[in-house]
C-alpha cells in the first residue's frame, strides 16, 4: 500500500481561556488552513465554555479496509484445489484473492505493472506472479494482509510464461527468446541450468511423473525435452500456431489447440503426425476436403473422468461467418458438444478438479470463467451446465456506478426488511451445489453494528448493500426508470431529453432509514419520491411539474464580511418572479419547446412490487426553448412532507403529502430586496413574454395572455405560499414531444456527486466517458471570489438541510426550518410554518417565507449540521416508518407517530445552539439564535473540498473533510481544531470525486476503479482492530493423499518423487546462473513473513520429499540456509538506512 504522509495536527490549540484564540493549523498540503475565533468574546463566551470536547488527533488514523466489487482489467486467474481460494491478477498490477464469502483480499505490486500470469504453491500459502515488467513475485499468504517474500527481475529476457508443477520447488520459466529457465522457489534464484532454444516460447507443460518437460512453442512445435540427458525426446510439428496444450492424465497423449480452431491430438509412441484432428465447430465440406477454418482456440483442457467420457473443454474456435456471436466456452463430453455464449468475452478460464495430482483421473466439477467483466462458474455435474449463484458483490458494475450513499449505525431492522423484499427478485435456475471457491476464514469480529451502502447507476437503477462486517452483499434492487414510459424507437432522439444517453442516470441520492423515504435526482431534471411498503399495489404514478428558469442582469462585487440582513416579509419587493409549476404545455414559436418535462411519467396504473414503490415524480420543464438545469442539492424530510431540490436557476420546494408545489423561485429571489451582489432582475424580453410564463407581482393588472400561463390555483404573495392548492397535481399526465434543437442544449450543470459545486455552476456530462472530459471538467476554476465570477453566472443552490433552529436572531424557540446554501457561499435560511396538528396537515398548506437571515462563507457550501447546548449532534425530525399499503388501516394506523429530534445528553434543547456550516474552502460555526461566529477555520486555499460531512465517533462528533489535492481532514466540533490531516489520495478523475462519502463511525468509501470500491476508514480504532475482522487466506489443510497405482505401474511407470531434480538444477551440478540475467530482491515481507515462509513453503515441501535417513542433515541444511536469509535481510534493510541517511548529505 502506498506510504502516506501522516501528520497528525497538535492538540490543544485553542486557548483554554474563554473567547481566546482559537488555534492555528489546518495543514500545509490542503493549501494552508487556518483557524480562529470571530464575534465579540462575551457573546461567545458562555457556548465555548459548556461544550467539553473529548476526541483527540489520537483517535484517528486512515488505512484502507477492503475493496469489494469486480477486478478492473483482469488479466490472469489461477486456483488452488487444496486450499480452495481463487487469485485474479490485472492490467494495473493488483491481485484478488477471494475464497468463502467475506475472505476477499487486495494486494498491489509497486510497479503497477500488469500481471501476466500467476501459480499458487498449492496448500502451502503462498503464490508466485508473473508481471508484465519481466518480475516474478513470490507472495506470502499466510498473513491477512500478503506481503511479497521475494522478486526476481529478469533483465535481457521477456517472460511469456511460467509453470510450477505440484508439489515442486522448481519454477519452470520461458522467455520470449525460447529459453527456458528454472527459479527455485526457496530462495527465489536462478538454477544454471538452462535450455536454450531459437523459438518464442508459448507455453510450457509439465508431467511430474515422468523426467522430462513438454515446450510448447508459438510457431506450432511441440518438444519433449529430458531433463536428465538434456535432449530433445520427441519433436512434433503442425502448420498451425499452437496456442495451449494439456496432457492427458496418463501421461501418453496430449492435446494442441490451434489457430485454425482445430484440436489435435498427440501420441507420444507416433509423434509424426497427430493421432486424431478435428475442427469441433468447422463446417464438414461436401467434397470431403478438410473442414474449413475457424477463429483460434486459445486455450484447452482435458480432462478425465473414472467413469464417463473425458471433456474436451475450450474457449474460442466458433465459425468466422458467425462475426455476431458472443464469446463463448465449449463444452465437449463425449459425442455431446454445449456451447456457453458469455455477454463478455472471455479472459482465461480453469477446470476444478478432484484431485491436485496431474497423473490421476481428474474427475472435474467445475469450470471457472473469467471474464473481462465478469466471473462465472459452471456445474459439470449436472447435464445441462448450469451456472453457480456467485456469492461475491461483483455486479457493482453491472450499470457504470454515478454516485453512492454510506450509510452506519442503520436501525437493525432494516437489513433483513430489504433482503426480504430483494430476495423475491432473485434469478432462478442456479446450480443447486454449494459455491466451490470455499477456502480462507472468516468471522464477524468486533464490528457489529449495522451499515449499508447505496449505489446510484447509470441505468436508473439503485442498489441497496448490506456492508456489515467489511463485507458486502446485494439486498435489494430499486429501477427508477420503471416511473417513465419507454422511448420509442421512432422517436429518437425527437423528445425533450437533455442527455443524449442514459436519460435515468441517478445522479444523487437522498435515504432517510427512520422513516424509509428515499429520493432521487436524475440526470434528466426529474426528482422522485419514494415510500416502502411490504406489499404490492396497483396505482397511478402522481406527477408534477415545475418551473426554475432564471436570469441575472449585473453582478457587483461587495464589501466582504459586510452582508445585508433581509428585510421582513412583509417588507420585499413585489418583483419576486414566483415560477407557478402548470401541468398545461404551452406551445409557441413554431416548435420552441415550453413547459416540457423531459421524460413522460407513465399515465396507466403500475403495477408496484413490494420495496419501494413511487409515490411522487417531480419534473423540471422546458422554459422558453431552454432545456431545465439538471439538480444540484436535493433534501428531504418526512416530518415535515417536504422535499427540496435546487439547481443553477433556483429553489423548489415541494409539499410531497399533499403533492403540490410550494415554493420555485430564482436564487436571487430568496434575497428579496438586499441582495448582497446587488444584482437586478433582468426584464422580462417582450418578444417572449408569454413562452417565459413568469408572473410578475405587482399591484399592476395581468394580461389575459399571461393569465392563462399562470397556473389557476397558485397565489403567491412576497414569497409566501399561502394556497394549499399552489400547484395542481397531474396524476400520470401524458406528455408530449418534440424535437430539440443541439444548438439550444444546454450542458448539464452539475457534476454526480451530492454536494457543492463551484460558485459558477459547473458543467460535467454524467456520466463521465472519457479521460479528456474528465480532465476538463474537473479543471474548471473553483474561485469562489465574486469578482472572479463571471457577470452572467447563476448562483446555484449546493446545498439543502432541514432541520430545527433558530430562524432569526430574536427567536426564543426553534422551529421548523430549510437552510439553504449556495455556489457564492451565501446561507439562507427559510421557515417552514407547518399546520399546528398532524389531522390539519392533509388540508391546511405549509407556509414557506424568507427569514431574513444570511450568513456567508468562502467557497460554495458544501453541508450543514446542527449540535445543541453541549455539542451533541441533533439530528433532523422524522416520522417513524409505517407500511402506507397495511391491510389493518384504522385510524391509528393512519396517525403519523413524529418525532422532533435525537435525545441529547441534556433532555432539554437549551437555550442556544450551533450550526455547523462548511464550504469548499472554509467551515464555520455559529451560535444561534445570536448569530454570532464562534470559530472559522480556513481549510485550503490553493484547493477545494469535494465532500464535507459531520460525522459521529466514539460518542463524539467531529466534521470530515476529502479535498481535491487528496487530502483527508477532520476537525473537532465546535471549535474547528485540526485533529487530522493526512495526504491520502491524489483526485485523479471525476469517479472519485462524485462518490467519495464518509459516514459515522470513522468510515468512507470510494469508487476505485470503474468495477470496484474502496472503504477505508479513519478511525484509530478500527485500524487497530482490522486484523481480527479480515478473513485468513491460508487455513491448515492436510494434502490428499496420491491414489495406490499398483507395484508394476510404481515400478515401471516412473514417480515424480523417485526423479531427484535437485541433483539437475542445483547449485553443485547446473552451477550459478549469470548475475546479469536476473537480480534477486528482497521482498517486503519482512523478516515474520520470512520465517512464515521457511516454515511452511520450504519446510513442508522439503520435508515431502526427503528420505527419512537424509531428513536430519536436509533440515540442518535449510535452517542454516533460512538463518542466512534473515541475515540477508536485515543486513540489506541496515544498508538501505544508510542509503537513505546519506542522500540529503550527497545532494548538498
Amino acid at each position: 500500500m502506498k506510504k502516506f504522509n501522516f501528520r497528525k495536527v497538535l492538540d490543544g490549540l485553542t486557548a483554554s481561556s474563554p473567547g481566546g484564540s482559537g488555534g492555528g493549523g489546518g495543514g500545509s498540503g490542503a493549501g494552508g488552513g487556518s483557524v480562529h475565533p470571530a464575534g465579540t468574546a462575551g457573546a461567545a463566551g458562555t457556548p465555548r465554555e459548556e461544550v467539553q470536547e473529548t476526541l483527540t488527533s489520537d483517535y484517528f488514523q486512515i488505512c484502507k479496509t477492503v475493496r469489494h466489487g469486480f477486478p478492473y482489467l483482469p488479466t490472469a486467474l489461477a486456483f488452488d484445489p487444496v486450499q480452495k481460494i481463487l487469485a485474479i491478477g490485472t492490467r494495473t498490477g493488483a491481485i484478488r484473492i477471494l475464497g468463502r464469502p467475506g475472505v476477499d483480499c487486495y494486494c498491489q505490486h509497486e510497479s503497477g505493472a500488469a500481471v501476466l500470469q500467476l501459480q499458487f504453491l498449492i496448500n502451502e500459502g503462498a503464490l508466485v506472479s508473473a508481471s508484465a515488467d519481466d518480475t516474478l513475485h513470490l507472495w506470502n499468504l499466510r498473513q491477512k494482509r500478503p506481503a511479497i517474500l521475494h522478486s526476481l527481475k529478469f533483465n535481457r529476457e521477456r517472460i511469456t510464461y511460467c509453470h510450477l508443477p505440484f508439489q515442486s520447488k522448481w519454477l519452470y520459466v520461458g522467455t520470449e527468446r525460447g529459453n527456458t529457465h528454472i527459479v527455485n522457489i526457496e530462495s527465489f534464484i536462478l538454477s544454471g541450468y538452462v535450455i536454450m532454444w531459437n523459438k518464442a516460447i508459448e507455453l510450457i507443460i509439465v508431467f511430474v511423473s515422468l523426467p522430462q518437460l513438454l515446450i510448447g512453442y508459438e510457431n506450432g512445435t511441440v518438444v519433449l525435452w529430458d531433463l536428465r540427458s538434456k535432449r530433445a525426446d520427441l519433436r512434433a510439428y503442425y502448420d498451425e500456431a499452437i496456442h495451449s496444450v494439456a496432457w492427458h492424465h496418463e501421461g501418453k497423449q496430449f492435446m494442441c489447440s490451434h489457430s485454425d480452431g482445430s484440436l489435435t491430438l498427440w501420441n507420444l509412441k507416433s509423434p509424426n503426425r497427430p493421432f486424431q484432428t478435428t475442427i469441433p465447430h468447422g463446417k464438414i465440406q461436401r467434397d470431403g476436403k478438410k473442414p474449413e477454418s475457424c477463429k483460434p482456440i486459445l486455450k484447452v483442457e482435458y480432462k478425465t473422468c473414472k467413469n464417463s467420457e473425458p471433456f474436451v473443454i475450450f474457449s474460442g474456435g466458433l465459425s468466422y461467418d458467425k462475426a455476431c456471436r458472443r464469446p463463448s466456452l465449449t463444452i465437449m463430453h463425449g459425442k455431446a458438444i454445449t456451447v456457453l455464449e458469455m455477454d463478455h468475452p472471455i479472459v482465461d478460464f480453469l477446470t476444478l478438479c478432484e484431485t491436485p495430482y496431474p497423473n490421476e483421473f481428474q474427475e472435474p466439477y467445475a469450470v471457472v470463467v473469467l471474464l473481462e467483466k465478469d466471473l462465472i462458474v459452471v456445474d459439470l455435474t449436472q447435464s445441462n451446465f448450469p451456472i453457480f449463484e456467485n456469492p461475491y458483490p461483483i455486479d457493482i458494475h453491472e450499470s457504470p456506478v454515478t454516485c453512492t450513499e454510506y450509510f452506519a449505525d442503520c436501525p437493525p431492522d432494516l437489513i433483513p426488511v430489504l433482503y426480504s423484499v430483494g430476495a423475491k427478485h432473485k434469478k432462478q435456475g442456479y446450480s443447486n451445489k454449494e459455491w466451490p471457491i470455499s477456502g480462507g476464514a472468516w468471522n464477524l469480529g468486533a464490528q457489529t453494528y449495522p451499515e449499508i451502502i447505496i449505489t446510484g447507476h447509470a441505468d436508473g437503477s439503485v442498489k441497496f448493500w448490506d456492508a456489515s462486517a467489511i463485507t458486502l452483499q446485494m439486498l435489494y434492487k430499486l429501477k427508477t426508470s420503471k416511473v417513465f414510459e419507454k422511448q420509442k424507437l421512432g422517436e429518437g432522439k425527437a423528445t425533450a431529453e437533455i442527455v443524449e444517453e442514459d436519460p435515468f442516470a441517478v445522479q444523487m441520492m437522498y435515504w432517510c432509514p427512520e422513516s424509509r423515504i428515499f429520493c432521487v435526482a436524475g440526470v434528466s431534471a426529474y426528482v422522485v419520491v419514494y415510500r416502502f411498503s411490504k406489499h404490492e399495489v396497483n396505482t397511478e404514478i402522481a406527477s408534477l411539474e415545475v418551473r426554475l428558469q432564471y436570469e441575472v442582469e449585473d453582478i457587483i462585487t461587495p464589501e466582504p464580511e459586510i452582508i445585508p440582513q433581509f428585510p421582513d416579509a412583509s417588507s420585499q419587493i413585489p418583483s419576486l418572479k414566483s415560477l407557478s409549476g402548470s401541468t398545461n404545455t404551452v406551445a409557441c414559436e413554431g416548435m420552441m419547446k415550453d413547459s416540457i418535462p423531459c421524460l413522460s411519467v407513465k399515465t396507466r396504473p403500475v403495477r408496484m412490487p413490494p420495496g419501494y414503490q413511487a409515490d411522487l415524480v417531480i419534473q423540471l420543464v422546458w422554459v422558453d426553448g431552454e432545456p431545465p438545469q439538471q439538480i444540484t442539492s436535493l433534501a428531504v424530510n418526512s416530518a415535515y412532507g417536504l422535499v427540496a431540490f435546487g439547481n443553477c436557476n433556483g429553489l423548489a420546494v415541494v409539499d410531497f403529502m399533499q403533492k403540490t408545489v410550494l415554493l420555485s423561485m430564482g436564487t436571487l429571489d430568496l434575497y428579496g430586496s438586499s441582495d448582497p451582489y446587488q444584482r437586478q432582475p433582468r426584464s422580462p424580453r417582450k418578444s417572449k413574454q408569454f413562452a417565459a410564463g413568469l408572473t410578475e407581482l405587482s399591484d399592476s393588472p395581468v394580461s389575459l395572455e399571461l393569465e392563462r400561463c399562470k397556473s389557476p390555483t397558485s397565489d403567491h404573495v412576497n414569497g409566501h405560499c399561502t394556497s394549499p392548492t399552489s400547484q395542481s397535481c397531474s396524476a400520470g399526465k401524458r406528455l408530449s414531444s418534440a424535437d430539440v434543437s443541439k444548438a439550444n442544449r444546454r450542458g448539464p450543470g452539475r457534476p454526480p456527486f451530492r454536494k457543492a459545486q463551484s460558485a459558477a455552476c459547473m458543467e460535467i456530462s454524467l456520466p463521465v466517458t472519457t479521460e479528456e472530459n474528465r480532465e476538463n471538467s474537473f479543471s474548471r476554476s473553483r474561485s469562489s471570489s465574486v469578482s472572479s465570477i463571471d457577470r452572467d453566472s447563476k448562483e446555484a443552490i449546493t446545498a439543502l438541510y432541514f432541520m430545527e433552529s433558530f430562524a432569526r436572531k430574536n427567536d426564543s424557540a426553534v422551529s421548523p426550518c430549510l437552510w439553504v446554501g449556495t455556489g457564492l457561499g451565501m446561507v439562507l435560511i427559510l421557515s417552514l410554518n407547518l399546520p399546528a396538528s398532524d389531522d390539519l396537515r392533509q388540508s391546511e398548506p405549509v407556509m414557506v417565507s424568507p427569514s431574513g437571515t444570511v450568513l456567508t462563507l468562502k467557497g460554495a457550501v458544501l453541508t450543514f449540521a446542527c449540535l445543541d447546548c453541549v455539542g451533541t449532534l441533533t439530528h433532523p425530525p422524522y416520522e417513524v416508518w409505517r407500511d402506507p399499503h397495511s391491510a389493518d388501516d384504522g385510524e391509528k394506523t393512519r396517525k403519523r407517530k413524529l418525532v422532533m429530534h435525537s435525545p441529547s445528553s441534556s433532555q432539554d434543547m437549551g437555550d442556544h445552539q450551533f450550526a455547523v456550516i462548511c464550504s469548499e474552502k472554509q467551515a464555520k460555526v455559529f451560535s444561534l439564535p445570536s448569530q454570532t461566529c464562534l470559530y472559522v477555520h480556513n481549510i485550503t486555499e490553493t484547493s477545494f473540498l469535494l465532500r464535507a460531512d459531520v460525522v459521529t465517533l466514539c460518542n463524539s462528533v467531529c466534521l470530515a473533510c476529502f479535498c481535491a489535492n487528496g487530502h483527508i481532514m477532520t476537525l473537532s466540533l465546535p471549535s474547528l481544531r485540526p485533529l487530522l490531516d493526512i495526504n491520502y489520495l491524489p483526485v485523479t478523475d471525476m469517479r472519485i470525486a462524485r462518490t467519495f462519502c464518509f459516514t459515522n463511525e470513522g468510515q468512507a468509501l470510494y469508487l476505485s476503479s470503474p468495477t470496484e470500491i474502496q472503504r477505508l476508514t479513519y478511525s484509530q480504532e478500527m485500524c487497530d482492530n482490522l486484523q481480527d475482522m479480515l478473513g485468513d487466506l491460508f487455513t491448515p489443510v492436510e494434502t490428499p493423499e496420491a491414489q495406490n497405482r499398483g507395484f508394476l505401474k510404481g515400478l515401471f511407470g516412473g514417480s515424480g518423487q523417485a526423479f531427484d531434480r535437485e541433483e539437475l538444477f542445483g547449485e553443485a551440478t547446473a552451477g550459478k546462473a549469470s548475475r546479469s540475467l536476473a537480480q534477486h530482491i528482497p521482498g517486503s515481507g519482512g523478516i515474520e513473513g520470512m520465517r512464515g515462509a521457511a516454515g511452511g513453503v520450504i519446510g513442508d515441501l522439503t520435508r515431502a520429499r526427503i528420505a527419512l535417513d537424509e531428513r536430519g542433515q536436509k533440515l540442518g541444511e535449510l535452517d542454516e540456509r533460512t538463518a542466512s536469509m534473515m541475515a540477508s535481510a536485515e543486513a540489506f534493510s541496515k544498508h538501505a538506512h544508510e542509503v537513505r541517511a546519506l542522500a540529503p548529505h550527497t545532494q548538498n
